[in-house]
């Protein structure tokens, strides 16, 4: 009977490679599923950029400019430069954190700009606004608390700032799951590496990629299970098949085994 466990143990492989194949399929389909909003907010992110640089050469125009500030000016316009080439290249979810650092070292320098310009020290490199990146450098912490979350201490602009202790719901940067649009942060892992750009270089906001790590682990579990589903599926029919086989053999094996016996009683005159 050694043949029938050799069919058993390769039908168990056939079926656990595919699982293997299809868990990497659903994966592919999970990237491309997410790359088409995750690529459409990052250009969203850089057309902000490009109209902030139009206002400020309103500002500018007329002005005599010293090195400093030409230096800062010209650090905004190759920041835009960049996020345009980068978010052109983006293939996967993962690289849009390349395009929002750059983005928020573009802000920085126009930042920079301004203060030059009003004669007023440099402003300290702060996070952008944690309800939208696109509002610039945030001013303050503020205590807030999402629907259904723990309240925590993030930065935000001046007006979001004023809005939250206000008791206002700020101007939150919204993204679109299905058909629902909700706030960046509850996007799901698709969207973890879009802060990560923004906020990745500052410890104390940690527990914001916390927060997208636990959606994404949802996320990712719902896909294991499909794909163990699926692959369960196809073991299960392997080994079906293999069983069917086996009981096939089985069934002609012992019809042979009949025929021979009834042959030899045949042979006897009774």
């Amino acid at each position: 009977m050694a043949w029938v466990w050799l069919v058993v143990i390769v039908a168990v492989v056939a079926g656990f490679v595919a699982l293997q194949r299809r868990s990497k399929a659903l994966a592919a389909q999970r990237a491309a599923r997410e790359l088409v909003p995750v690529k459409k907010l990052a250009f969203e992110d850089v057309t902000a950029l490009g109209v902030e640089l139009q206002d400020l050469d309103v500002e500018l125009a007329g002005r005599q400019l010293d090195e400093g500030t030409n230096a800062d000016y010209q650090r905004a316009l190759d920041a835009y430069d960049a996020a345009k080439t980068a978010a052109d290249s983006i293939s996967k979810p993962e690289q849009v954190q390349d395009v929002t650092k750059i983005l928020d070292d573009g802000r920085y320098a126009i930042a920079c700009v301004r203060a030059r310009v009003a004669g007023e020290p440099l402003p300290q490199r702060r996070p952008p606004c944690f309800f939208d990146p696109r509002h610039g450098l945030s001013v303050e912490d503020v205590p807030f608390a999402p629907v259904g979350g723990t309240e925590r201490t993030v930065p935000a602009c001046a007006l979001d700032a004023e809005r939250v202790k206000a008791g206002a719901e700020p101007d939150v940067r919204q993204v679109m799951v299905g058909t629902q649009r909700v706030p960046y942060w509850q996007g799901g892992r698709a969207y973890r590496p879009y802060a990560a750009g923004y906020f990745g270089g500052f410890g104390p906001l940690d527990w914001i990629f916390m927060g997208f790590m636990f959606e994404g682990l949802g996320d990712g579990l719902g896909a294991l299970a499909a794909g163990v589903g699926d692959g369960m599926g196809d073991v299960i029919g392997g080994l079906g098949d293999g069983i069917g086989d086996i009981a096939g053999g089985l069934g002609d094996g012992i019809g042979d085994i009949a025929g021979g016996v009834g042959d030899i009683f045949d042979g006897f005159d009774f």
